[in-house]
């Protein structure tokens, strides 16, 4: 990762998230034999476009807005980087090798929680990030993550 110096990085990493969520959870809904399962992938990766193109709009209206004077400490800066290269599917071709490997729909929902708890605690850090007047826009995708967290858990219970 080359360094989170505006805002408008960060929003870009987070579209990389979501970019990234739904291709996972489209090729983990082809592989889910359970119709439940596989209608609540398909469902969450369309959740993760719609957080994209929200993303989308608030990076162009954040661009190149400086970071808080706080959050260009160097450990912090380190601290970002590390919880993008540290995300669930950015592992130098994790995602691929992790779906490549399940063996059942309890361990792709698993992920799919792991990967949800990951992006929620970016999306906290993001929303300290924006000017004030976009951090709504962050609060609300972190509690659609949430949700999203909360239906998996569901399932995966359910099995």
């Amino acid at each position: 990762m080359a360094g989170i110096f505006t805002a408008g990085d960060i929003v870009e990493a987070a579209i990389q998230v979501e970019t990234k969520g739904e291709s996972f959870y489209k090729r983990v809904a082809g592989k889910a034999a359970n119709e439940q399962v596989r209608d609540l992938f398909l469902y969450l990766g369309g959740e993760e476009i719609k957080h994209r193109e929200t993303f989308q709009g608030l990076l162009q209206r954040v661009g190149q807005f400086e970071l808080p004077a706080w959050s260009t400490d160097q450990e912090y800066q380190e601290y970002l980087e590390s919880l993008v290269e540290s995300h669930i599917l950015f592992g130098d071709g994790l995602g691929d090798t992790i779906l490549t490997h399940m063996q059942s729909e309890a361990e792709a929902l698993r992920f799919a929680m792991g990967f949800e708890k990951d992006t929620i605690l970016f999306f906290m850090e993001m929303r300290e990030l924006v000017p004030e007047s976009e951090k709504r826009f962050v609060q609300e995708c972190i509690e659609e993550e949430r949700d999203h967290l909360r239906k998996l858990r569901t399932m995966l219970k359910s099995l």
